[in-house]
Formats: C-alpha cells, structure tokens, sequence
C-alpha cells in the first residue's frame, strides 16, 4: 500500500533542503521528529495519516512528552517541526488548515554558554602537541582552528583545503549555505602549515582529497563523531573533565573570550555566522560583567559600589 505520509514527509524535507538550504544533520533530525509524531499519533490517536490530525491529537503528543520528561526545549523543537510540515502542506493545498496554529511552545528558559578558561584551553592544546605524533598535531591544529575561529563543528571537519585564503582569512560554508570569512591569528596559520607537511599521512599513497581533513569514511571528511571523541582523549589526558570539553564549548570559548576582551557584539555575530544578533545576544552576560567591573574600577565614586 501506498505510503502517503512518507511522500508527504519527503516532500516537505526536499523544500527544507532546496528552499531553506538546511544542513543533512538538522533534515535527520526533522525526519525523525515526524515519524515518531506519527507514530504517536498511529498507536495513541488512531489517526493513520498525518493530513488527519487535530488540534486535539497535537495537544495529546505535548502532554505525551511532558509526561515522558522530554525537556522544554525539546517539546518546543518538536512543536516546530510539526507546525512547519503543517505550513507547508497548507501552502501546498494539501491540507485546509493548520491544526498546530496557535499551540503555545513550553516556555524554554535560557542557559548561559558554557565555556573554558584561556588557560584550560591553553592546556588542551599543548597537550595534543606534547603526543608528538601526527595525530596529535592534527588536533592540535583542530583545536587551536576552533579557539581562533569559533567554527561550527560540521564546518571544521568540511573545510576544503583551498579555505585559508592569504594567510589571514579562511573561508567558511556555513548554515544555509552562506558564506562567511573569518580572520586568523598567527598560530593558527603556523599549524596550518605545519600539519600540510603532515596530512598526506592520512591518505592512502597517490590519494587525492579536496579537504583539510580527510578521511576514508563515505562523506570524504572526518566525521564528528571521530574529533568529539578525539577531543574527549585530550580532555582525560589534560586532567579536565570531559563532559566540559565538546567542540560547541570552543565555539562559546571563543565568543565569550572576544567579548569579554572588548569586542563587538556585531563583529562577533559575523564572525559565528548568526543571521540574527539575538542569537549573539545570549553573551552579552560577558559584556554585562566587564561593564561592571568598569564602572566599579575607573568611576570617580567606585567606592560606593565596592560597600
């Protein structure tokens, strides 16, 4: 029998794709949202096509996650998704209405980037170049690439070897297929070097790869699965718990250190390649501090604050 769901829920992940330029990860992730909705709604609702469902049914799969303890954040994505399929099939004429129209999200509170010192950064990177190995010069390199750059993982690992552009800039494939360029400093264009010398050995002899990373996996690149776990190594050997460490900790290590050193909001939105500066936003906690600290150190009556 024809499965007019599965047409349905291919049909609204190509547009997402071509229209919306969406990375494979997050088309993943929705494709799973809407199946285990439909699913829920298959086994609890007896709706059998997604085109079917209510308002009702909608409000029974929040409460379903609720009861299930899914976190806030996790039922407000899940919400999304589902009001965004609806729209679409609502612009396709598919369906009459949207019957996730005015479903409230749970309230999500927001949590400050977690983040690590300069010096725990410092060790994290001296420790790979004290494994005197290729591999540790790799994550080395890595490493210090994030710290510079604050890179998304997924773009780290994709960089094409032609990126560096002058020895100043490399040149990043982000979200939505937008490019970005961000700056470089000094060690991050030594190590880049540095580790060119070294990288034909993770190619097989006379093999040819377009990326900085490459890999003999399927995609042609490391994955991220390998430097997360590589990083978490590094972490056991630095002596720093490894649940502190991840590849998004150096993306908040990196913008948190630059506004904290008295950058700009809007040069570091830039430099992340947020399309909105309220994303940006979540590290004016930083900049609220050293304002603080300010006015406390260098106001003619700072005494007042210190009492």
């Amino acid at each position: 029998m024809y499965d007019k769901n599965k047409e349905y829920i291919e049909r609204y992940l190509e547009m997402m794709v071509a229209e919306r330029g969406v990375a494979r990860n997050t088309v993943l992730a929705y494709q799973t949202d809407l199946r285990e909705y439909q699913k829920f709604l298959c086994e609890e609702c007896k709706v059998l096509n997604l085109v079917d469902a209510q308002k009702a049914d909608i409000k029974q799969y929040l409460g379903f996650l609720e009861e299930n303890r899914y976190s806030p954040k996790s039922q407000a994505r899940k919400l999304s998704v589902i009001n965004s399929f609806y729209l679409f099939l609502f612009s396709e004429n598919i369906i009459t209405e949207n019957p996730a129209s005015g479903i409230f999200s749970p309230k999500v509170g927001k949590s400050l980037p977690k983040y690590l010192t300069r010096q725990e950064i410092e060790k994290l990177i001296q420790t790979a170049k004290k494994q005197n190995s290729a591999r540790g010069l790799k994550l080395e390199f890595q490493m210090e690439l994030l710290y510079a750059t604050g890179l998304r993982v997924s773009e780290l690992v994709s960089l094409p070897l032609n990126a560096f552009i002058k020895d100043e800039f490399v040149q990043v494939m982000g979200k939505g297929s937008k490019e970005r360029l961000v700056p470089l400093n000094h060690r991050a264009v030594e190590l880049f070097y540095q580790y060119k010398e070294i990288r034909p050995l993770f190619l097989k002899h006379g093999e040819h790869s377009k990326y900085l990373f490459p890999s003999r996996g399927s995609c042609g690149y490391e994955s991220r699965d390998t430097f997360f776990r590589n990083l978490k190594e590094i972490a056991v050997l630095s002596g720093i718990a490894p649940e502190r460490v991840s590849p998004h900790v150096f993306r908040h290590s990196f913008a948190s250190h630059l506004i904290a050193g008295g950058a700009d909001l809007r040069a570091v939105q830039t430099m992340l390649g947020h399309s909105d500066i309220s994303t940006t936003q979540i590290y004016t906690h930083i900049m609220t501090d050293r304002l603080k600290s300010a006015v406390e150190n260098n106001h003619p009556l700072s005494t007042l604050f210190k009492k």
